[in-house]
Protein backbone atom coordinates (compact mmCIF):
# COMPACT_ATOMS: atom_id res chain seq x y z
CA UNK A 1 0.00 0.00 0.00
CA UNK A 2 1.60 3.33 -1.36
CA UNK A 3 1.28 5.29 1.84
CA UNK A 4 2.00 8.65 -0.28
CA UNK A 5 -1.61 9.67 -0.48
CA UNK A 6 -2.46 9.67 3.22
CA UNK A 7 1.01 11.30 3.65
CA UNK A 8 -0.31 14.16 1.24
CA UNK A 9 -3.28 14.83 2.59
CA UNK A 10 -1.50 15.25 6.20
CA UNK A 11 0.93 17.61 4.38
CA UNK A 12 -2.51 19.75 3.31
CA UNK A 13 -4.30 19.68 7.32
CA UNK A 14 -4.78 22.72 8.93
CA UNK A 15 -1.95 21.43 11.83
CA UNK A 16 0.67 20.83 9.28
CA UNK A 17 0.63 24.22 7.52
CA UNK A 18 0.11 26.19 10.34
CA UNK A 19 3.48 24.43 12.51
CA UNK A 20 4.78 24.94 9.04
CA UNK A 21 4.39 28.32 8.47
CA UNK A 22 4.47 30.06 11.74
CA UNK A 23 7.36 32.11 12.68
CA UNK A 24 7.71 30.81 16.22
CA UNK A 25 5.59 27.18 16.54
CA UNK A 26 8.24 25.75 14.21
CA UNK A 27 11.43 26.99 16.13
CA UNK A 28 9.85 26.12 19.77
CA UNK A 29 9.10 22.67 19.00
CA UNK A 30 12.45 21.78 17.28
CA UNK A 31 14.29 23.52 20.17
CA UNK A 32 11.85 21.32 22.35
CA UNK A 33 12.90 18.52 20.57
CA UNK A 34 16.28 19.48 20.55
CA UNK A 35 16.72 20.16 24.48
CA UNK A 36 14.88 17.22 25.33
CA UNK A 37 16.75 14.75 23.52
CA UNK A 38 19.80 16.18 25.32
CA UNK A 39 17.72 15.29 28.14
CA UNK A 40 17.50 11.88 27.47
CA UNK A 41 20.39 11.20 26.33
CA UNK A 42 22.68 12.41 28.81
CA UNK A 43 20.49 10.28 31.38
CA UNK A 44 20.65 7.16 29.09
CA UNK A 45 24.62 7.69 28.56
CA UNK A 46 25.60 7.79 32.30
CA UNK A 47 23.64 4.41 32.27
CA UNK A 48 25.77 3.06 29.38
CA UNK A 49 28.51 4.03 30.23
CA UNK A 50 28.05 2.54 34.31
CA UNK A 51 26.73 -0.48 32.22
CA UNK A 52 30.22 -0.25 30.14
CA UNK A 53 32.33 -0.40 33.70
CA UNK A 54 33.82 2.45 32.81
CA UNK A 55 31.38 5.61 34.43
CA UNK A 56 29.97 5.51 38.18
CA UNK A 57 31.94 2.13 39.05
CA UNK A 58 31.15 2.68 42.40
CA UNK A 59 27.22 3.09 42.38
CA UNK A 60 25.11 -0.10 42.02
CA UNK A 61 23.81 -0.31 38.92
CA UNK A 62 20.04 -0.29 40.22
CA UNK A 63 20.54 3.04 41.80
CA UNK A 64 22.14 4.72 39.13
CA UNK A 65 18.99 3.30 37.11
CA UNK A 66 16.87 4.30 39.85
CA UNK A 67 17.32 7.58 39.78
CA UNK A 68 17.99 8.06 36.05
CA UNK A 69 15.70 6.46 34.68
CA UNK A 70 12.41 8.50 35.58
CA UNK A 71 14.10 11.65 33.91
CA UNK A 72 15.23 9.45 30.68
CA UNK A 73 11.82 8.44 30.61
CA UNK A 74 10.44 12.43 31.07
CA UNK A 75 13.54 13.42 28.19
CA UNK A 76 12.17 10.80 25.92
CA UNK A 77 8.43 11.52 26.11
CA UNK A 78 8.47 14.89 25.43
CA UNK A 79 11.36 14.33 22.72
CA UNK A 80 9.10 11.91 21.09
CA UNK A 81 5.98 14.25 21.04
CA UNK A 82 8.15 16.91 19.83
CA UNK A 83 9.20 14.69 16.87
CA UNK A 84 6.07 13.48 16.35
CA UNK A 85 5.38 17.20 15.80
CA UNK A 86 8.28 18.10 13.65
CA UNK A 87 7.45 14.63 11.18
CA UNK A 88 3.84 16.21 11.15
CA UNK A 89 4.82 19.54 9.75
CA UNK A 90 6.38 18.15 6.71
CA UNK A 91 5.45 14.23 6.77
CA UNK A 92 6.13 14.25 2.61
CA UNK A 93 9.27 15.45 2.54
CA UNK A 94 10.26 13.92 5.80
CA UNK A 95 9.38 10.24 4.87
CA UNK A 96 11.36 10.34 1.75
CA UNK A 97 14.35 11.38 3.43
CA UNK A 98 16.50 8.20 3.59
CA UNK A 99 18.20 9.53 6.97
CA UNK A 100 15.05 9.76 8.56
CA UNK A 101 14.18 6.31 7.65
CA UNK A 102 17.69 5.33 8.89
CA UNK A 103 16.64 7.29 12.01
CA UNK A 104 13.34 5.65 12.65
CA UNK A 105 14.93 1.82 12.10
CA UNK A 106 17.49 2.82 14.44
CA UNK A 107 15.13 4.19 17.32
CA UNK A 108 13.20 0.71 16.92
CA UNK A 109 16.31 -0.98 17.44
CA UNK A 110 17.19 0.99 20.61
CA UNK A 111 13.86 -0.14 21.71
CA UNK A 112 14.36 -3.22 21.52
CA UNK A 113 17.60 -3.66 22.82
CA UNK A 114 16.07 -1.91 25.71
CA UNK A 115 13.58 -4.20 26.24
CA UNK A 116 15.89 -7.24 25.97
CA UNK A 117 18.05 -5.69 28.32
CA UNK A 118 15.50 -5.22 30.94
CA UNK A 119 13.57 -8.57 30.46
CA UNK A 120 16.79 -11.02 30.53
CA UNK A 121 19.91 -9.78 32.03
CA UNK A 122 18.78 -6.88 34.45
CA UNK A 123 15.92 -9.27 35.85
CA UNK A 124 19.06 -11.13 37.91
CA UNK A 125 21.01 -7.20 38.71
CA UNK A 126 20.87 -8.14 42.60
CA UNK A 127 23.77 -10.68 41.27
CA UNK A 128 26.01 -8.14 39.68
CA UNK A 129 24.65 -5.12 40.47
CA UNK A 130 28.11 -3.54 42.50
CA UNK A 131 30.29 -5.22 40.04
CA UNK A 132 32.48 -2.30 39.02
CA UNK A 133 32.45 -4.34 35.28
CA UNK A 134 28.86 -5.64 34.69
CA UNK A 135 28.72 -9.34 33.00
CA UNK A 136 29.24 -9.08 29.30
CA UNK A 137 25.06 -9.17 28.22
CA UNK A 138 25.10 -5.54 30.38
CA UNK A 139 28.11 -4.11 28.64
CA UNK A 140 26.57 -5.44 25.12
CA UNK A 141 23.81 -3.91 25.98
CA UNK A 142 25.38 -0.42 26.80
CA UNK A 143 27.43 -0.65 23.70
CA UNK A 144 24.12 -1.28 21.44
CA UNK A 145 22.61 1.76 22.85
CA UNK A 146 24.97 4.11 22.73
CA UNK A 147 26.11 3.45 19.08
CA UNK A 148 22.33 3.26 18.15
CA UNK A 149 21.81 6.44 20.00
CA UNK A 150 24.66 8.22 18.18
CA UNK A 151 23.19 6.70 14.45
CA UNK A 152 19.89 8.86 15.67
CA UNK A 153 20.96 12.03 16.27
CA UNK A 154 23.57 11.88 13.43
CA UNK A 155 20.87 10.95 11.09
CA UNK A 156 18.17 13.56 13.01
CA UNK A 157 21.55 16.16 11.91
CA UNK A 158 21.36 14.55 8.38
CA UNK A 159 17.99 15.03 7.53
CA UNK A 160 18.05 18.53 7.62
CA UNK A 161 20.18 18.37 3.81
CA UNK A 162 18.29 17.05 0.95
CA UNK A 163 21.50 15.22 -0.82
CA UNK A 164 19.07 12.07 -1.31
CA UNK A 165 15.60 13.46 -0.58
CA UNK A 166 13.38 11.17 -3.16
CA UNK A 167 11.12 13.66 -5.83
CA UNK A 168 7.57 13.39 -4.71
CA UNK A 169 5.33 11.98 -6.89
Amino acid sequence: MDPLPFLKWLDGTAGSVAIRESTLLYPFIETTHVLTLCLFLGMIALLDFRLLGVGLRGVPVSEVARQLLPWALAGFSLMAASGVLLFYSGPVRAAGNIFFQIKMAMIALTGINALVFHFTIYRRVAVWDCDPTPPLRARLAGFWSILLWSGVVICGRMQAYNWFDKPTR
